[in-house]
C-alpha cells in the first residue's frame, strides 16, 4: 500500500468516526408543557388575538457543537388553542381561517439550523397549516439553561402572511400578519 492510499483510508475512516461521534452528542430534546407554542395577531399595531396551542408535540435533536445536524420538528392540535377573546373561537376555527374541522393539525419541520453565534439560530423550515405548506425562517435563541443543564432556553419568532396558507386576507378586523412564538424550554428526554 502507497503513502497516499494509507493517508486516504486514514481520512476517510476518521471522517467516518466523526460522523458518529456528532450523532451520538446530538441529544434528543422535548418542549417543556409550560412553553408557550401560539400566535399573535396584530392590526394597526394593536393586538387583536393571541393563541396559545395547548397540545404540543414536539422533539429536536440539537449539539451546539455542530448545529447544521439539529433538526426540529412540532405539531399543534389546533383545536387545543386558547384564545385572549375566547368570543371569537368561532370565527377563527371556522372555514375562513383554521377550518380546524378538515385540518385538525398544523406542523412544522425544519430542515436547516444557522449559527449566527452568541446562541442565536436561523431555523429554516416547512410550517403546514390547512393543508398548505410555505418556507418559514424561525428567529431563535438556545441557550443553556444556568440553573439546570437538562434544559435549554428557547425563544423563536416568524411572522408569516395568513392568506399564504389560504385563509381569508384581512377577515372581521383581523391583520393579515401573524406572528408565530415558542418561547419557553426544552428539556432533553
Amino acid at each position: 500500500m502507497n503513502i497516499q492510499t494509507m493517508l486516504k483510508s486514514v481520512f476517510i475512516a476518521a471522517a467516518i468516526n466523526l460522523s458518529i461521534v456528532a450523532h451520538v452528542n446530538a441529544q434528543e430534546w422535548t418542549l417543556t408543557p409550560q412553553t408557550y407554542v401560539g400566535f399573535d395577531v396584530k392590526s394597526m399595531g394593536f393586538s387583536i388575538v393571541k393563541g396559545k396551542f395547548e397540545q404540543v408535540q414536539s422533539s429536536m435533536s440539537f449539539d451546539p457543537a455542530i448545529p447544521q445536524n439539529a433538526s426540529a420538528q412540532f405539531t399543534m392540535d389546533v383545536n387545543s388553542v386558547s384564545l385572549s377573546m375566547p368570543s371569537l373561537r368561532n370565527m377563527i376555527m371556522g372555514e375562513d381561517l383554521f377550518y380546524v374541522e378538515k385540518y385538525p393539525t398544523a406542523t412544522f419541520n425544519s430542515h436547516e439550523f444557522i449559527a449566527l453565534g452568541d446562541n442565536h439560530y436561523s431555523i429554516k423550515g416547512d410550517l403546514t397549516l390547512r393543508g398548505v405548506t410555505q418556507p418559514v425562517t424561525l428567529d431563535t435563541i438556545l441557550k443553556p439553561d444556568t440553573a439546570n443543564p437538562q434544559l435549554l432556553d428557547v425563544e423563536s419568532k416568524a411572522v408569516v402572511n395568513r392568506s399564504d396558507f389560504g385563509m381569508k386576507k384581512a377577515f372581521g378586523g383581523i391583520g393579515e400578519k401573524v406572528n408565530i412564538e415558542v418561547d419557553g424550554q426544552w428539556e432533553t428526554r
